[in-house]
């Protein structure tokens, strides 16, 4: 039977995730239905390996949720001139990570228009002492299409031109959610100013405007929507009404919505198969606490404790684990054994283990089979753990060449590419300890993560957007 891109995307997280229902390797099956649900992972993980899926980039952290691109082996080595096959400019701003389905990246961006002395006066900065940047004009909030072999424009949209409502971080964009596809329809989220839906060639389908958030700090927006199963999940943590939401990925009509007792946080969820029922589970991170729900009825499947303030790093799963973080004002790291995970995991056997330093703020962990991978808080210092046990592999220590970063790690090959703020990518091999394999800079700085597609690395810089692959491409 031919597999819809909305099956072959969900069989690609349950890939990834192994479903081996173990502790550390060990635990057997514990039922008969169990077993089963194993096997016919098993089954459609071979099945998949060479899906389309496997071989894009369909959402922000690659098709296995993780930041890793199974088929992918870009250059080592690249500079301005070795290796780029071609940079253009993009207008506006943005720190949205691109996706690639088939010959296109898709790429979001806020466009300002016109200033506005009244509209300056209208949205003052709010939190952050002021140091925030309030909107002075409205913006084109546009998703443009990019050929990946020539990097000319196929096709551009304005979703919404309109002034923001709220200020942002000094460092944030008006532009900073990523899009996701099922490789037959584009969603393209804008926070506050709606979630908007396209055909692939661009012609619009529907769009869902979700009211406008009230962001802590003033900080501004960031989460991203999560797709499988014909639904895409909408999450909306804020200082107002909290509330996690799935739409019919179709139709955009409302297929189930929960509210959430929680503040603001910018964590995008991950689908993960549900090994109780073979089916699939939506699980977040928050500050009060992490959470799951069925994707089919939005049910709470488990929950357990919070992460710290200001949670910013996605999940990641595999090896029947999934991996929450966050880390800032205190570190929290939680792998959670999701055939164990039921009601309140706090007691129980749920939680495999915990690391309580040197965790990420910003950028998201990179999980490559058995390694899990963090910088600390937004700096070059990393840690390495075994994903099963949670033992120190190395770290935490300073990658060579890496500063300041919001960019999160991606991975190929048995390489891991980690890009800085500053222009820096520096390319290590995975594996048991640090091995720089090479640091290379470009005349940008990178707050959007590297995508990786074949024999193509992407790198969406502040003004820039590259394709870096060899010259025989």
């Amino acid at each position: 039977m031919k597999k819809t891109p909305f099956a072959v995307a969900a069989l690609l997280v349950a890939a990834a995730l192994g479903l081996a229902l173990s502790v550390n390797g060990t635990r057997a099956a514990s039922s008969a239905h169990e077993t089963a649900v194993m096997a016919a992972a098993a089954t459609e993980a071979t099945q998949i390996d060479s899906s389309e899926s496997a071989h894009n980039w369909p959402q922000w952290r690659g098709p296995g949720g993780n930041g890793v691109a199974p088929h992918g082996d870009p250059p080592v080595e690249f500079s301005e001139s070795d290796n780029v096959a071609w940079k253009i400019a993009i207008p506006g701003t943005g720190s949205a990570t691109p996706i690639v389905w088939g010959d296109h990246l898709y790429v979001l961006s806020a466009v300002p228009a016109a200033a506005s002395a009244q509209a300056a006066a209208a949205v003052a900065p709010t939190g952050h002492g002021g140091r925030n940047d309030a909107p002075d004009r409205a913006h084109r909030f546009t998703v443009s299409a990019i050929d990946r072999m020539s990097g000319e424009v196929a096709w551009q949209q304005v979703a919404r031109e309109e002034m923001p409502h709220e200020s942002k971080h000094p460092t944030g964009t008006w532009a900073s959610t990523s899009a996701v596809t099922d490789g037959e329809r584009l969603y393209a989220f804008f926070g506050s100013r709606g979630l908007f839906t396209y055909n692939l060639d661009g012609e619009p389908l529907w769009e869902r405007d979700l009211g406008d958030m009230s962001i802590r700090l003033g900080f501004g927006e960031g989460a991203s929507p999560a797709l499988a199963d014909g639904k895409v999940v909408v999450p909306w943590d804020h200082k107002g009404d909290s509330f996690i939401v799935a739409l019919d990925a179709a139709t955009g009509d409302e297929v189930w919505r929960q509210p959430r007792d929680e503040i603001t946080s910018w964590s995008t969820p991950l689908i993960v198969p549900n090994p109780r029922n073979g089916g699939h589970q939506v699980v977040t991170g928050a500050t009060g606490a992490v959470r799951s729900y069925d994707l089919e009825t939005g049910k709470l499947l488990w929950h357990g404790p919070g992460l710290t303030l200001n949670p910013i790093p996605s999940p990641v799963a595999g090896n029947g684990m999934v991996f929450l973080t966050s880390g800032f004002r205190g570190n929290a790291l939680m792998a959670v054994r999701l055939a164990d995970a039921a009601g309140d995991i706090a007691a129980g056997s749920a939680i495999a283990w915990r690391h309580d330093r040197d965790t990420p703020y910003v950028p998201s962990p990179l999980l490559y089979d058995d390694e899990l991978y963090f910088l600390k808080s937004n700096s070059g210092v990393l840690t390495a753990l075994d994903a099963k046990s949670g033992d120190l592999l190395y770290g935490p220590v300073r990658v060579p060449g890496i500063q300041n970063v919001y960019a999160s790690p991606t991975a190929a090959a048995g390489r891991i590419y980690i890009a800085d703020r500053e222009g820096n990518i520096t390319v290590i091999e995975r594996g048991a300890e640090l091995k720089v394999l090479a640091t290379n800079t470009l005349d940008d700085g990178f707050d959007a993560s590297p995508v990786i597609v074949d024999g193509e690395l992407y790198l969406r810089g502040r003004t820039h957007l590259y394709r870096i692959s060899a010259k025989s491409d």
